[in-house]
């Protein structure tokens, strides 16, 4: 496969946003032995990459999976694979796990890694087919969702030579293009009522921005980390790899911000009072909390 170019079309249906649901019970635990982490508020154990979790069970469940946050594996609870998972395990590998195939692992857990990040793409284009009112956003949405979709069904082969940065840079400018689109109705300004810097990558850790209309910010990769946004309506506000670790959610509404994705969600706080965008979930530990 030519890895400096990229198709203009693909021949498969683009996968829709069900099979980009995690379905654990068809992986092969590849969250828990392909990706390595660290010991830290995240985990409470070191972990190489390419080695099972010492959590992990014969069967690929999870021995603690009731108990994580409390046993000092929140970051377990954050982790979405976009249905990654599942399409490795029983798409590209047939249903035969590393175990029974142990030649298998250096691939699976490579191609797990890069279905994961083509999955995720696959979120937000459709996202943009929603939101978007310009046929020709639509129509180059529509190619690279189909270009994807191919190269997510196989073979593993031309998985593994993808060029996955040009794909996602051309997904990039369609996210930007769209989020400009959408959030010029809003006629946002680059700052709220209290002067904090609304803009793409804006530090605002910790910051009170509660109770406030950020409709229409442009908040792409901003640090959100443990931000008050309670009370706040975030219609339009653009969140695309936005840091909510431990913001605070409560009674926010994001039911039309814009690129949320369920990492995001997980990893804030929240509760029933929450709104969310279409397709995403209130997390079980908003529930216990």
């Amino acid at each position: 496969m030519d890895t400096t170019a990229i198709p203009r079309t693909g021949t498969s249906p683009a996968p829709d946003r069900e099979t980009l649901r995690p379905d654990c019970s068809n992986c092969f635990a590849l969250c828990c032995t392909a990706f390595g982490f660290s010991r830290s508020a995240d985990f409470a154990i070191d972990k190489p990459a390419g080695s099972p979790c010492k959590n992990l069970d014969q069967d690929f469940s999870c021995t603690i999976h009731d108990r994580l946050r409390p046993r000092g594996f929140r970051g377990c609870t954050v982790f979405d694979c976009f249905g990654a998972g599942q399409a490795v395990s029983q798409q590209l590998f047939g249903g035969i796990s590393w175990r029974d195939a142990p030649d298998s692992r250096v691939d699976m857990f490579a191609a797990f890694k890069v279905m994961r990040q083509l999955h995720e793409l696959l979120w937000h284009l459709a996202e943009t087919q929603e939101k978007t009112l310009d046929a020709d956003i639509a129509q180059e949405a529509n190619e690279l969702q189909l270009v994807i979709g191919d190269l997510v069904r196989g073979p593993l082969s031309g998985l593994l030579a993808c060029d996955v940065d040009t794909i996602h840079s051309r997904v990039r400018t369609i996210l930007m293009d769209v989020s400009e689109e959408v959030r010029g109705g809003y006629f946002a300004e680059g700052a709220d009522q209290a002067g904090a810097a609304l803009k793409p990558g804006a530090d605002l850790a910790g910051a009170n921005l509660s109770a406030r209309k950020l409709c229409g910010a442009d908040l792409r990769g901003s640090c959100l980390i443990a931000v008050d946004l309670r009370g706040s309506d975030l219609s339009a506000a653009d969140l695309l790899g936005a840091d909510l670790r431990d913001a605070q959610l409560d009674g926010a509404d994001l039911s039309a911000a814009l690129f949320v994705t369920q990492p995001q969600i997980n990893s804030a706080r929240g509760s029933s009072g929450t709104l969310l965008p279409p397709g995403l979930s209130v997390p079980q530990h908003w529930k216990e909390e």
